[in-house]
Protein backbone atom coordinates (compact mmCIF):
# COMPACT_ATOMS: atom_id res chain seq x y z
CA UNK A 1 0.00 0.00 0.00
CA UNK A 2 2.70 2.27 0.87
CA UNK A 3 4.68 1.60 -2.61
CA UNK A 4 0.69 2.42 -4.39
CA UNK A 5 1.04 5.86 -2.72
CA UNK A 6 4.24 6.66 -3.58
CA UNK A 7 3.71 5.77 -7.36
CA UNK A 8 0.88 7.80 -7.37
CA UNK A 9 2.68 10.91 -5.74
CA UNK A 10 5.78 10.52 -7.87
CA UNK A 11 3.04 10.24 -11.10
CA UNK A 12 1.28 13.67 -9.96
CA UNK A 13 5.41 15.65 -9.42
CA UNK A 14 5.78 15.02 -12.77
CA UNK A 15 4.25 18.60 -14.45
CA UNK A 16 3.58 16.77 -18.50
CA UNK A 17 2.43 13.53 -16.78
CA UNK A 18 -0.44 15.23 -14.47
CA UNK A 19 -1.10 17.73 -17.35
CA UNK A 20 -1.74 14.71 -19.68
CA UNK A 21 -3.86 12.22 -17.37
CA UNK A 22 -5.45 15.68 -16.62
CA UNK A 23 -6.54 16.74 -19.76
CA UNK A 24 -7.22 13.26 -20.51
CA UNK A 25 -10.20 12.86 -17.86
CA UNK A 26 -11.23 16.50 -18.50
CA UNK A 27 -12.10 15.02 -22.25
CA UNK A 28 -13.45 12.36 -20.86
CA UNK A 29 -16.12 13.82 -19.20
CA UNK A 30 -16.95 15.96 -22.40
CA UNK A 31 -17.41 12.82 -23.90
CA UNK A 32 -19.52 10.97 -21.42
CA UNK A 33 -21.66 14.24 -21.08
CA UNK A 34 -22.11 14.73 -24.94
CA UNK A 35 -23.18 10.61 -24.69
CA UNK A 36 -26.66 11.91 -22.24
CA UNK A 37 -27.55 14.60 -24.70
CA UNK A 38 -30.54 13.52 -26.51
CA UNK A 39 -31.23 14.25 -30.08
CA UNK A 40 -33.61 17.78 -30.65
CA UNK A 41 -36.85 16.69 -31.12
CA UNK A 42 -37.15 13.51 -28.99
CA UNK A 43 -39.11 12.11 -26.23
CA UNK A 44 -36.33 10.07 -24.17
CA UNK A 45 -39.57 8.41 -21.93
CA UNK A 46 -40.63 6.72 -25.47
CA UNK A 47 -37.23 5.07 -26.21
CA UNK A 48 -36.74 1.71 -26.16
CA UNK A 49 -33.79 1.37 -23.91
CA UNK A 50 -34.19 -2.61 -23.88
CA UNK A 51 -31.61 -3.23 -27.03
CA UNK A 52 -30.88 -7.25 -27.29
CA UNK A 53 -28.22 -8.90 -29.56
CA UNK A 54 -25.58 -6.80 -31.44
CA UNK A 55 -27.27 -3.77 -30.92
CA UNK A 56 -26.85 -4.36 -27.14
CA UNK A 57 -23.42 -5.04 -27.63
CA UNK A 58 -22.88 -1.82 -29.80
CA UNK A 59 -24.85 0.22 -27.17
CA UNK A 60 -22.58 -0.94 -24.67
CA UNK A 61 -19.28 -0.39 -26.56
CA UNK A 62 -21.03 3.43 -26.80
CA UNK A 63 -21.72 3.67 -23.50
CA UNK A 64 -25.40 3.83 -23.50
CA UNK A 65 -25.59 6.92 -26.37
CA UNK A 66 -26.85 4.36 -28.89
CA UNK A 67 -30.27 3.29 -26.94
CA UNK A 68 -30.55 6.99 -25.48
CA UNK A 69 -30.67 8.66 -28.80
CA UNK A 70 -28.04 10.70 -28.32
CA UNK A 71 -25.91 13.57 -30.38
CA UNK A 72 -23.07 11.03 -29.85
CA UNK A 73 -25.00 8.26 -31.01
CA UNK A 74 -23.11 6.30 -33.64
CA UNK A 75 -19.97 7.93 -31.19
CA UNK A 76 -16.42 6.61 -32.88
CA UNK A 77 -17.94 3.63 -34.74
CA UNK A 78 -18.34 4.73 -38.39
CA UNK A 79 -14.58 5.99 -37.65
CA UNK A 80 -13.50 2.83 -37.12
CA UNK A 81 -15.39 1.44 -39.85
CA UNK A 82 -13.71 3.74 -42.09
CA UNK A 83 -9.84 3.09 -40.50
CA UNK A 84 -10.74 -0.55 -41.11
CA UNK A 85 -11.06 -0.25 -44.55
CA UNK A 86 -8.66 1.95 -45.36
CA UNK A 87 -6.24 -0.28 -43.83
CA UNK A 88 -7.50 -3.18 -45.79
CA UNK A 89 -7.08 -0.94 -48.73
CA UNK A 90 -3.28 -0.08 -47.91
CA UNK A 91 -2.57 -4.06 -48.06
CA UNK A 92 -5.11 -4.54 -51.32
CA UNK A 93 -4.31 -1.27 -53.74
CA UNK A 94 -0.37 -0.18 -54.91
CA UNK A 95 -1.50 3.10 -54.40
CA UNK A 96 -2.02 3.05 -51.00
CA UNK A 97 0.53 0.94 -50.02
CA UNK A 98 2.63 3.49 -51.56
CA UNK A 99 1.15 6.17 -49.75
CA UNK A 100 1.85 4.22 -46.56
CA UNK A 101 5.85 4.29 -47.10
CA UNK A 102 5.94 7.73 -47.51
CA UNK A 103 6.31 8.31 -44.07
CA UNK A 104 4.34 11.43 -42.85
CA UNK A 105 3.35 13.22 -45.26
CA UNK A 106 1.57 9.62 -46.46
CA UNK A 107 0.25 9.30 -42.83
CA UNK A 108 -1.73 12.59 -43.24
CA UNK A 109 -3.23 11.59 -46.68
CA UNK A 110 -4.06 8.63 -45.58
CA UNK A 111 -5.89 10.40 -42.13
CA UNK A 112 -7.73 12.80 -44.48
CA UNK A 113 -8.70 9.75 -46.68
CA UNK A 114 -10.18 8.41 -43.20
CA UNK A 115 -12.27 11.71 -42.28
CA UNK A 116 -13.71 12.13 -45.60
CA UNK A 117 -14.31 8.43 -45.45
CA UNK A 118 -16.15 8.34 -41.95
CA UNK A 119 -18.59 11.38 -43.15
CA UNK A 120 -19.67 8.82 -46.10
CA UNK A 121 -19.89 6.16 -43.47
CA UNK A 122 -21.90 8.07 -41.12
CA UNK A 123 -24.83 9.30 -43.13
CA UNK A 124 -25.94 6.12 -44.41
CA UNK A 125 -25.81 4.88 -41.02
CA UNK A 126 -27.56 7.97 -38.94
CA UNK A 127 -30.74 7.47 -41.55
CA UNK A 128 -30.45 3.61 -40.80
CA UNK A 129 -30.36 4.43 -37.20
CA UNK A 130 -33.16 6.96 -36.96
CA UNK A 131 -35.81 4.52 -38.97
CA UNK A 132 -34.57 1.74 -37.12
CA UNK A 133 -34.18 2.62 -33.37
CA UNK A 134 -36.48 5.81 -32.79
CA UNK A 135 -40.16 4.91 -33.38
CA UNK A 136 -42.63 7.65 -34.29
CA UNK A 137 -43.96 8.07 -30.69
CA UNK A 138 -40.98 9.32 -29.27
CA UNK A 139 -40.56 11.91 -32.00
CA UNK A 140 -42.03 15.25 -31.36
CA UNK A 141 -41.60 17.65 -34.78
CA UNK A 142 -41.90 16.23 -38.55
CA UNK A 143 -40.39 13.49 -39.43
CA UNK A 144 -38.66 14.71 -42.41
CA UNK A 145 -37.52 17.20 -40.97
CA UNK A 146 -36.29 15.64 -37.77
CA UNK A 147 -34.57 12.83 -40.16
CA UNK A 148 -32.70 15.70 -41.94
CA UNK A 149 -31.37 17.76 -38.59
CA UNK A 150 -30.82 14.68 -37.06
CA UNK A 151 -28.24 13.46 -39.82
CA UNK A 152 -26.26 16.30 -39.58
CA UNK A 153 -26.05 16.28 -36.07
CA UNK A 154 -25.01 12.70 -35.38
CA UNK A 155 -22.34 13.35 -38.24
CA UNK A 156 -21.20 16.37 -36.83
CA UNK A 157 -20.96 14.47 -33.43
CA UNK A 158 -19.16 11.55 -34.95
CA UNK A 159 -16.46 14.10 -36.61
CA UNK A 160 -16.54 15.99 -32.71
CA UNK A 161 -15.29 12.36 -31.10
CA UNK A 162 -12.86 11.85 -33.72
CA UNK A 163 -11.34 15.14 -32.75
CA UNK A 164 -11.77 14.27 -29.38
CA UNK A 165 -9.51 11.02 -29.84
CA UNK A 166 -6.93 12.78 -31.37
CA UNK A 167 -7.05 15.52 -29.05
CA UNK A 168 -6.61 12.79 -26.62
CA UNK A 169 -3.99 11.21 -28.39
CA UNK A 170 -1.90 14.29 -28.51
CA UNK A 171 -2.81 16.37 -25.28
CA UNK A 172 -3.49 13.26 -23.48
CA UNK A 173 -2.57 9.78 -22.26
CA UNK A 174 -2.49 6.40 -24.60
CA UNK A 175 -4.63 5.91 -28.22
CA UNK A 176 -7.62 8.70 -27.77
CA UNK A 177 -10.13 6.40 -30.17
CA UNK A 178 -9.63 3.62 -27.84
CA UNK A 179 -9.83 5.38 -25.11
CA UNK A 180 -13.30 6.90 -26.24
CA UNK A 181 -14.15 3.32 -26.70
CA UNK A 182 -13.25 1.83 -23.39
CA UNK A 183 -14.78 4.66 -21.41
CA UNK A 184 -18.02 3.58 -23.16
CA UNK A 185 -17.82 0.37 -21.99
CA UNK A 186 -16.67 0.94 -18.52
CA UNK A 187 -19.44 3.52 -18.14
CA UNK A 188 -22.25 0.38 -18.49
CA UNK A 189 -20.39 -1.85 -16.11
CA UNK A 190 -21.84 -0.80 -12.57
CA UNK A 191 -25.45 -0.75 -14.37
CA UNK A 192 -24.73 -4.03 -15.40
CA UNK A 193 -23.35 -4.59 -11.82
CA UNK A 194 -26.44 -3.54 -10.29
CA UNK A 195 -28.88 -5.08 -12.24
CA UNK A 196 -27.15 -8.77 -11.84
CA UNK A 197 -26.94 -8.46 -8.25
CA UNK A 198 -30.94 -7.11 -7.83
CA UNK A 199 -31.62 -10.33 -10.17
CA UNK A 200 -30.06 -12.47 -7.31
CA UNK A 201 -31.52 -10.70 -4.46
CA UNK A 202 -30.11 -12.28 -0.86
CA UNK A 203 -30.16 -15.26 -1.90
CA UNK A 204 -28.19 -15.31 -4.56
CA UNK A 205 -25.97 -13.44 -2.79
CA UNK A 206 -23.13 -16.58 -2.93
CA UNK A 207 -23.53 -17.30 -6.96
CA UNK A 208 -22.96 -13.49 -7.67
CA UNK A 209 -19.42 -13.65 -5.58
CA UNK A 210 -18.60 -16.78 -7.83
CA UNK A 211 -19.71 -14.83 -11.18
CA UNK A 212 -17.41 -11.95 -9.66
CA UNK A 213 -14.54 -14.63 -9.22
CA UNK A 214 -15.36 -16.30 -12.56
CA UNK A 215 -15.28 -12.52 -14.70
CA UNK A 216 -11.59 -11.67 -12.85
CA UNK A 217 -9.79 -15.19 -13.82
CA UNK A 218 -11.53 -14.19 -17.26
CA UNK A 219 -9.91 -10.88 -17.10
CA UNK A 220 -6.53 -12.62 -16.13
CA UNK A 221 -6.99 -14.63 -19.33
CA UNK A 222 -7.45 -12.32 -21.30
CA UNK A 223 -4.35 -10.39 -20.37
CA UNK A 224 -2.59 -13.59 -20.80
CA UNK A 225 -3.55 -13.90 -24.20
CA UNK A 226 -3.03 -10.26 -24.98
CA UNK A 227 0.83 -10.54 -23.47
CA UNK A 228 1.64 -13.94 -24.63
CA UNK A 229 4.19 -13.69 -27.44
CA UNK A 230 6.99 -15.86 -29.23
CA UNK A 231 10.27 -14.70 -29.63
CA UNK A 232 12.71 -16.01 -31.93
CA UNK A 233 16.25 -14.64 -31.41
CA UNK A 234 17.88 -12.89 -34.31
CA UNK A 235 21.62 -11.81 -33.96
CA UNK A 236 23.54 -8.91 -35.59
CA UNK A 237 26.62 -9.08 -37.12
CA UNK A 238 29.32 -6.65 -36.05
CA UNK A 239 30.76 -3.69 -37.86
CA UNK A 240 33.64 -1.75 -37.40
CA UNK A 241 33.22 1.91 -38.66
CA UNK A 242 36.67 3.83 -37.49
CA UNK A 243 37.73 2.84 -34.30
CA UNK A 244 33.75 1.88 -32.93
CA UNK A 245 32.29 -1.40 -33.43
CA UNK A 246 28.54 -1.50 -33.83
CA UNK A 247 26.25 -4.46 -33.47
CA UNK A 248 27.04 -7.44 -32.70
CA UNK A 249 24.10 -7.74 -29.92
CA UNK A 250 21.61 -10.21 -29.84
CA UNK A 251 17.76 -9.14 -30.08
CA UNK A 252 14.66 -11.33 -30.61
CA UNK A 253 11.40 -10.74 -33.13
CA UNK A 254 8.10 -11.01 -30.55
CA UNK A 255 5.36 -12.90 -32.33
CA UNK A 256 2.33 -12.15 -31.06
CA UNK A 257 0.04 -15.06 -30.10
CA UNK A 258 -2.66 -13.00 -30.96
CA UNK A 259 -1.21 -10.73 -34.02
CA UNK A 260 -4.89 -9.96 -35.09
CA UNK A 261 -6.18 -8.45 -31.80
CA UNK A 262 -9.88 -8.18 -31.97
CA UNK A 263 -10.09 -7.30 -35.76
CA UNK A 264 -11.62 -10.92 -36.34
CA UNK A 265 -14.38 -10.54 -33.80
CA UNK A 266 -15.53 -6.87 -35.40
CA UNK A 267 -15.53 -8.97 -39.02
CA UNK A 268 -17.41 -12.23 -37.65
CA UNK A 269 -19.83 -9.83 -35.42
CA UNK A 270 -20.35 -8.05 -38.70
CA UNK A 271 -21.54 -11.20 -40.63
CA UNK A 272 -23.27 -12.22 -37.84
CA UNK A 273 -26.04 -9.48 -38.25
CA UNK A 274 -26.93 -10.99 -41.32
CA UNK A 275 -28.89 -14.09 -40.31
CA UNK A 276 -31.71 -11.45 -37.90
CA UNK A 277 -31.62 -9.22 -41.36
CA UNK A 278 -32.56 -12.44 -43.00
CA UNK A 279 -35.06 -12.85 -40.88
CA UNK A 280 -36.89 -10.19 -40.69
CA UNK A 281 -37.19 -9.85 -44.51
CA UNK A 282 -38.67 -13.71 -44.76
CA UNK A 283 -40.97 -13.48 -41.95
CA UNK A 284 -44.00 -12.26 -44.05
CA UNK A 285 -43.06 -15.31 -46.58
CA UNK A 286 -41.39 -18.61 -45.58
CA UNK A 287 -41.50 -18.95 -41.42
CA UNK A 288 -39.02 -21.88 -41.72
CA UNK A 289 -36.50 -19.74 -43.26
CA UNK A 290 -37.19 -17.26 -40.99
CA UNK A 291 -36.97 -19.37 -38.08
CA UNK A 292 -33.76 -20.76 -39.20
CA UNK A 293 -31.98 -17.34 -39.52
CA UNK A 294 -33.48 -15.86 -35.78
CA UNK A 295 -31.93 -19.12 -34.67
CA UNK A 296 -28.12 -18.26 -36.19
CA UNK A 297 -29.04 -14.66 -35.02
CA UNK A 298 -29.63 -15.75 -31.63
CA UNK A 299 -26.26 -14.87 -29.60
CA UNK A 300 -27.22 -17.40 -27.01
CA UNK A 301 -28.01 -20.55 -29.25
CA UNK A 302 -25.31 -22.93 -30.08
CA UNK A 303 -25.43 -22.72 -33.87
CA UNK A 304 -24.81 -18.69 -33.55
CA UNK A 305 -21.90 -19.41 -31.43
CA UNK A 306 -20.68 -22.18 -33.39
CA UNK A 307 -20.13 -20.54 -36.32
CA UNK A 308 -19.11 -17.08 -34.56
CA UNK A 309 -16.00 -18.98 -33.44
CA UNK A 310 -15.45 -20.79 -36.57
CA UNK A 311 -15.74 -17.22 -38.60
CA UNK A 312 -13.20 -15.91 -35.75
CA UNK A 313 -10.54 -18.59 -36.43
CA UNK A 314 -11.09 -18.09 -40.53
CA UNK A 315 -10.92 -14.03 -39.83
CA UNK A 316 -7.32 -14.53 -37.68
CA UNK A 317 -5.97 -16.21 -40.16
CA UNK A 318 -6.85 -14.05 -42.67
CA UNK A 319 -6.04 -10.85 -40.36
CA UNK A 320 -2.63 -12.23 -39.55
CA UNK A 321 -1.93 -12.78 -43.04
CA UNK A 322 -2.61 -9.45 -44.17
CA UNK A 323 -0.86 -7.59 -41.34
CA UNK A 324 2.44 -9.74 -40.30
CA UNK A 325 4.56 -10.35 -43.55
CA UNK A 326 7.44 -12.56 -43.23
CA UNK A 327 9.18 -11.64 -46.43
CA UNK A 328 9.35 -7.98 -44.95
CA UNK A 329 10.68 -9.14 -41.67
CA UNK A 330 13.05 -10.88 -43.76
CA UNK A 331 14.14 -8.64 -46.04
CA UNK A 332 14.50 -5.90 -43.24
CA UNK A 333 16.49 -8.60 -41.14
CA UNK A 334 18.84 -8.99 -44.15
CA UNK A 335 19.56 -5.52 -44.75
CA UNK A 336 20.00 -4.20 -41.41
CA UNK A 337 22.70 -7.35 -41.11
CA UNK A 338 20.30 -9.47 -38.57
CA UNK A 339 19.92 -12.94 -39.01
CA UNK A 340 17.92 -16.06 -37.07
CA UNK A 341 21.30 -18.31 -35.54
CA UNK A 342 21.06 -21.33 -37.77
CA UNK A 343 18.76 -20.10 -41.02
CA UNK A 344 19.97 -18.56 -43.72
CA UNK A 345 18.62 -14.63 -44.23
CA UNK A 346 16.35 -14.28 -47.03
CA UNK A 347 13.47 -16.91 -48.21
CA UNK A 348 14.82 -19.66 -45.37
CA UNK A 349 14.55 -16.79 -42.95
CA UNK A 350 11.06 -15.88 -44.19
CA UNK A 351 9.96 -19.95 -44.34
CA UNK A 352 10.95 -19.90 -40.90
CA UNK A 353 8.75 -17.42 -39.84
CA UNK A 354 5.43 -17.92 -41.44
CA UNK A 355 6.07 -21.44 -40.02
CA UNK A 356 6.07 -20.67 -36.59
CA UNK A 357 3.46 -17.74 -37.10
CA UNK A 358 1.32 -20.66 -38.69
CA UNK A 359 1.91 -22.95 -35.42
CA UNK A 360 0.97 -20.09 -33.26
CA UNK A 361 -2.08 -18.67 -34.82
CA UNK A 362 -4.13 -21.67 -34.44
CA UNK A 363 -4.03 -21.79 -31.31
CA UNK A 364 -4.23 -18.01 -30.45
CA UNK A 365 -7.37 -18.32 -32.89
CA UNK A 366 -9.65 -20.61 -30.78
CA UNK A 367 -8.56 -19.39 -27.53
CA UNK A 368 -9.87 -15.73 -29.47
CA UNK A 369 -13.25 -17.99 -30.65
CA UNK A 370 -13.34 -19.23 -26.90
CA UNK A 371 -13.19 -15.32 -25.33
CA UNK A 372 -15.61 -14.39 -28.12
CA UNK A 373 -18.52 -16.76 -27.03
CA UNK A 374 -18.09 -16.47 -23.10
CA UNK A 375 -21.15 -14.00 -23.16
CA UNK A 376 -23.45 -16.34 -24.91
CA UNK A 377 -22.21 -19.16 -22.43
CA UNK A 378 -22.66 -16.41 -19.77
CA UNK A 379 -26.37 -15.56 -20.42
CA UNK A 380 -27.16 -19.22 -21.36
CA UNK A 381 -26.27 -20.48 -17.74
CA UNK A 382 -28.57 -17.44 -16.44
CA UNK A 383 -25.85 -14.24 -16.22
CA UNK A 384 -27.74 -10.85 -16.71
CA UNK A 385 -27.11 -10.39 -20.83
CA UNK A 386 -26.00 -6.92 -20.14
CA UNK A 387 -23.56 -8.02 -17.11
CA UNK A 388 -22.76 -11.05 -19.75
CA UNK A 389 -20.83 -8.78 -22.04
CA UNK A 390 -18.11 -7.88 -19.64
CA UNK A 391 -17.41 -12.18 -20.05
CA UNK A 392 -15.84 -11.64 -23.08
CA UNK A 393 -15.79 -10.46 -26.52
CA UNK A 394 -15.14 -6.99 -28.07
CA UNK A 395 -15.69 -5.48 -24.69
CA UNK A 396 -13.49 -7.26 -22.96
CA UNK A 397 -10.63 -7.40 -25.20
CA UNK A 398 -10.95 -3.69 -25.75
CA UNK A 399 -11.05 -2.88 -22.16
CA UNK A 400 -7.48 -5.06 -21.11
CA UNK A 401 -5.87 -3.48 -24.41
CA UNK A 402 -6.71 0.22 -23.68
CA UNK A 403 -5.81 -0.42 -20.02
CA UNK A 404 -2.43 -1.92 -20.75
CA UNK A 405 -1.20 1.00 -23.40
CA UNK A 406 -1.85 3.22 -20.74
CA UNK A 407 -0.24 1.81 -17.74
CA UNK A 408 3.03 1.32 -20.17
CA UNK A 409 2.70 5.35 -21.13
CA UNK A 410 2.53 6.27 -17.70
CA UNK A 411 5.66 3.81 -16.73
CA UNK A 412 7.41 5.48 -19.82
CA UNK A 413 7.06 8.64 -18.45
CA UNK A 414 8.15 7.53 -14.90
CA UNK A 415 10.88 5.44 -16.00
CA UNK A 416 12.36 8.68 -18.44
CA UNK A 417 12.50 10.82 -14.99
CA UNK A 418 14.23 8.19 -12.48
CA UNK A 419 11.27 7.05 -10.92
CA UNK A 420 10.61 3.30 -10.07
CA UNK A 421 8.16 1.41 -12.59
CA UNK A 422 4.50 0.63 -11.79
CA UNK A 423 5.84 -2.94 -11.25
CA UNK A 424 8.08 -4.36 -8.74
CA UNK A 425 9.07 -7.23 -11.29
CA UNK A 426 9.62 -5.90 -15.20
CA UNK A 427 7.58 -3.45 -16.95
CA UNK A 428 4.53 -3.27 -17.96
CA UNK A 429 4.04 -4.65 -21.39
CA UNK A 430 1.53 -2.47 -23.73
CA UNK A 431 -0.16 -3.44 -27.45
CA UNK A 432 2.54 -1.70 -29.18
CA UNK A 433 5.69 -3.19 -27.63
CA UNK A 434 4.82 -6.46 -29.45
CA UNK A 435 5.80 -5.27 -32.70
CA UNK A 436 7.94 -7.50 -34.96
CA UNK A 437 11.56 -5.49 -35.49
Amino acid sequence: MKRFITTIKNIFSIADLRTRILNTLLFLLIFRLGAQVVLPGVDPSQLNKEAGGLLGLLDTILGGAFSNASIFGLGIMPYISASIVVQLLTVAVPYFQKMQKDGESGRKRLNQITRVLTILVVVPQSITYLAGTIPNEAILVDRFFFTVSSVIILTAGTIFCMWLGEKITDKGIGNGISMLIMIGIVARLPKALYAEAISRGTSGALIFLVELVILFFVVMFVVMLTQAVRRIPVQYARQVVGNKVYGGQRQYIPLKLNSAGVMPIIFAQSLMFLPSLAASALQDRSETAASIFATFSDFESWQYNLSFAVLIILFTFFYTAISVNPNQIAEDMKRNGGFVPGVKPGGQTAEYIDAILSKITLPGAIFLALVAVLPGIASRLGVNQEFAQFFGGTSLLIMVGVVLDTLQQIESHLLMRHYEGLMKSGKVKGRSENVAA
